[in-house]
């Protein structure tokens, strides 16, 4: 059997993302499609829409053949780290190909750019140093130098400035790195752009522009074409259990808690925090009603909205630098859902897996799983906040089988 790899969060799924799996499977010629989903927090340092395993359904019963969770270590860093972990293990799962959506839609200008970061990383790291100095943020510095690099070689080279451009750069990159064998493809993304918003006359709207619809108007219907039958059945129970989908300002009091009974000192064991940011936060938490007020007043142009977020996440967790910083690579395959095509493919290539496959969390205590269980925990403390209801917890959910 054939396995095309995607790396999802998947915040809700929706009419794009169900593009980009039948594109996926057709343009590779795959069998299955195994999905590495982020669970409860994401990479920009947000607490999911709902929670990994309405997310877990949403795609089993989209196209989806197997949903396997990312750790948190890996979901919540930068998009290095990010792209390193899933790549590790979609190869670690014997996946043919691996695809991913991308503002340019051809794989070219992503070798042609790997290859030109990596024959001139020097001098790209002196010119980032360079634009640093001259008080551009880190992400403009890094755009800046590659902007200036690509002077050297006229090729085809991607738009560094397109979020999803630098998130499959990252992947093609680990790729290089690991010496996998995975052949990497990409999907062009149709209609709507990262952070557009959503648009009635269409039925493709980012991920963003959907939770934007829900959380300014809070109709679910506002958002029905949309998401597939499936996404919005889904969405449609968690409403009905929880009465609000999840965003920082559902778990502000949780969070301002969280930060308030730390001292300064105690703030900078946590991953992120550096530089003197542990005296605003605390400073801040005791005088906002809101996380909007709270990130207007320690947002800066040193720290961007996203690394503010995912400090932030971090604290909230529990997850110190050393946590975060000590595993290179994930240690297991956390299975969180399949169909029964899934169930083939691991029944007939398991065997050949690289990594454990962990399907009951109470069977392993490896400590990196740990991390991934107490933030289940943690943001279930924060849904039960609001909505007096619990989410299901790690220990407690076997795999989802569609």
């Amino acid at each position: 059997m054939q396995a095309v790899g995607v790396v999802v969060e998947y915040n809700p799924f929706h009419n794009g993302h169900h593009y980009h799996i039948k594109e996926s499977k057709k343009k590779t010629d795959a069998d299955v499609v195994v999905a590495v989903m982020s669970g409860n927090f994401l990479q920009r340092g947000e607490p999911a829409l709902v929670d990994k395993w309405h997310r877990t359904k949403m795609a089993l019963l989209s196209g989806v053949d197997i949903v396997i969770e990312l750790p948190y270590v890996f979901a919540t860093s930068k998009a290095e780290q990010f792209a390193r972990g899933a790549i590790q293990i979609l190869t670690a799962m014997k996946c043919d190909t691996f695809a991913f959506g991308s503002e340019d839609g051809n794989i070219e200008p992503f070798l042609n750019t790997l290859m030109l970061l990596h024959d001139e990383r020097t001098e790209y790291n002196d010119l980032i140093k360079y634009y640093i100095s001259k008080g551009n943020s880190y992400p403009k510095s890094l755009y800046e130098a590659y902007e200036q690099l690509k002077q050297k070689r006229p090729q085809l080279y991607i738009d560094l400035s397109q979020p999803n451009n630098i998130l499959g750069y990252h992947y093609i990159e680990a790729v290089h790195q690991i010496k996998s064998s995975i052949q990497p493809v990409t999907i062009q993304r149709v209609k709507a752009g990262y952070h557009d918003d959503v648009k009635l006359d269409s039925s493709i709207a980012s991920a963003t522009g959907i939770r934007k619809a829900l959380f300014e108007n809070g109709e679910l219907s506002d958002v029905l074409q949309f998401v597939p039958s499936h996404s919005y059945e889904q969405l449609q129970l968690w409403a009905q259990n929880h009465q609000q989908f999840v965003q920082w300002e559902s778990f502000w009091p949780l969070l301002r808690f969280t930060i308030s009974r730390y001292l300064p000192k105690d703030l900078t064991q946590f991953a992120d925090v550096s530089e003197g940011i542990e005296f605003a936060l605390i400073k801040y938490a005791k005088m906002s009603d809101s996380f909007q007020t709270f990130m207007n007043h320690i947002k800066s142009k040193r720290y961007t909205w996203t690394r503010l977020q995912r400090m932030l996440t971090h604290i909230f967790t529990g997850v110190t630098k050393e946590q975060l910083h000590q595993f290179e690579s994930p240690t297991y395959i956390r299975l969180l859902g399949m169909t029964k095509k899934g169930q083939q493919y691991l029944g007939l290539k398991k065997k050949e897996f690289e990594l454990p496959l962990i399907s009951r969390v109470a069977q392993t205590k490896d400590p990196l799983l740990q991390i991934d269980i107490r933030a289940t925990e943690i943001y279930g403390q924060g849904i039960q906040l609001f909505s007096n209801k619990k989410i299901d917890g790690d220990y407690q959910t076997p795999p989802i089988r569609i």
